[in-house]
């Protein structure tokens, strides 16, 4: 397998993504994964990376990709279509059927509309074709990246959500759900056969335990719950 890593300690161009908060932390640099056949075409893609700050790691095929242990941190990926063996379209469809939602740019000097309708619907991120002037790639480089931080960001607090939700009593998630629907204390007491008293105990529980401080807030978080744990009505 033949595979390039490379790391910048650079500042990013204004064409590159900002980095996170913490980005003196290794997790939390961007890495770009390329994946391309074509040995001239990889190295020159991690120099003009590698030019802007950007980490990049390079594979030959798909499978050596599949194969490599990755570490777990932003970033996007850049995959030629066209590869012996398993294509990038292949690799596309591989990661999304594992739920890697990392943002995908192909890059193709053989693309054509079919191929472009396809990528784009299976969730591709951009589609360019070779050659490609360098800036055009590395606004959509930094585009993705972005995209993948920002899909962390989003999956990091709902799982907190998730956490908290975890810790509420059945009551207290019937009161939630009820909150949420935009009922008031008397018509949920009535609705749960408690006292309005005891629904505004639970109430203030819920608020406390999933750290909201709104009734707004409150409701946000009740729809970026899973839709497989939050009850519609109760049992």
């Amino acid at each position: 397998m033949q595979t390039h890593a490379l790391s910048a300690s650079s500042a990013w161009s204004t064409a590159a993504a900002p980095r996170p908060a913490k980005a003196d932390l290794e997790t939390d640099r961007p890495l770009v994964l390329i994946v391309d056949d074509d040995e001239d075409v990889r190295s020159a893609l991690c120099e003009l990376l590698l030019s802007v700050g950007i980490d990049a790691c390079c594979f030959g095929s798909t499978q050596d990709l599949l194969s490599a242990d990755l570490p777990e941190r932003p970033g996007c990926l850049i995959l030629d279509v066209r590869m012996p063996g398993a294509s990038g379209l292949d690799l596309q469809q591989r990661l999304a059927a594992t739920g890697n939602m990392r943002p995908i740019i192909f890059l193709t000097g053989h693309g054509d509309i079919a191929m472009t309708v396809q990528a784009m619907k299976a969730g591709a991120f951009d589609f360019l074709t070779k050659p490609v002037r360098d800036q055009t790639l590395l606004d959509a480089v930094a585009a993705g990246i972005e995209k993948d931080i920002s899909q962390r960001t989003a999956a990091r607090q709902i799982k907190q959500h998730v956490d908290r939700y975890a810790t509420l009593t059945p009551r207290e998630r019937e009161v939630l759900r009820e909150v949420a629907k935009g009922r008031l204390n008397k018509q949920i007491a009535f609705d749960l056969g408690i006292s309005e008293i005891t629904v505004k105990l639970h109430r203030g529980n819920v608020t406390r335990k999933m750290q909201a401080t709104t009734v707004g807030q409150l409701i946000r978080i009740w729809e970026l719950l899973p839709a497989e744990i939050r009850p519609e009505k109760s049992p």
